[in-house]
């Protein structure tokens, strides 16, 4: 089915965006640091020229700004706790003790199982993969190294693990902007959740089980 001129129209700021990104990640060695803000500019001009000439109100844009801001304010304070979250246990030392205290109880044989179970309690806890990742994740791949574990196999069992707890976490910036945005609430968007997750999380907890063992 292809998209008339009139979707395609209201479509472009989000084609735009797209195709900016994908030219940032291609082009740039790191796009965080400037190209990416400039894309989200980019695409906001085009979506307010577009604004423009169908005759919306400024007053209709605030507004519509203002709801947007407001129904995803929750997430963007839970993203701002986390990465204080993060800082602080790097700094304090948590990270290096959990390599130490780790290489001394993580039984090597279940070292991958272990891993997307503790990521996955982790993240569940503090309601954030990257938290996780950036914390946890990093010991994990420290101690993958010094036992001679491919450190690929690890990052999956970390990320699978973070992925599962972040998505299933009430916590989470991500689970909660769902719900925020879509008008439902945040217990049934969970549930409805637990249909792919528990299956894909058994699923992965099965394969790095029998895999290593």
């Amino acid at each position: 089915m292809f998209i008339d001129k009139k979707n395609f129209i209201i479509l472009s700021p989000i084609i735009t965006l797209v195709l900016i990104l994908c030219c940032n990640m291609m082009f740039f060695e790191n796009p965080i640091k400037g190209p990416n803000q400039i894309a989200l500019i980019t695409a906001a001009l085009i979506g307010s020229i577009i604004a423009h000439k169908k005759k919306v109100s400024l007053k209709d844009l605030t507004t519509g700004i203002y709801d947007s801001i407001k129904s995803s304010l929750n997430a963007i304070v839970i993203l701002l706790i986390i990465g204080g979250l993060t800082s602080s246990w790097i700094l304090s030392g948590i990270v290096p003790a959990m390599i130490y205290y780790g290489i001394e109880l993580i039984n090597p044989q279940f070292f991958l199982l272990t891993s997307c179970i503790i990521c996955a309690i982790v993240s569940l806890a503090t309601g954030s993969s990257w938290t996780t990742a950036a914390t946890v994740g990093v010991a994990l791949i420290g101690i993958g190294n010094l036992l001679s574990i491919n450190i690929g196999l690890v990052a999956g069992a970390i990320i699978s693990g973070a992925y599962f707890g972040d998505k299933m976490s009430p916590l989470s910036e991500t689970t909660n902007l769902a719900p925020s945005v879509s008008g439902s609430d945040l217990i049934s968007h969970i549930r409805y959740m637990t249909y792919t997750t528990i299956p894909s999380i058994i699923i992965t907890l099965l394969l790095f089980f029998f895999y290593w063992t």
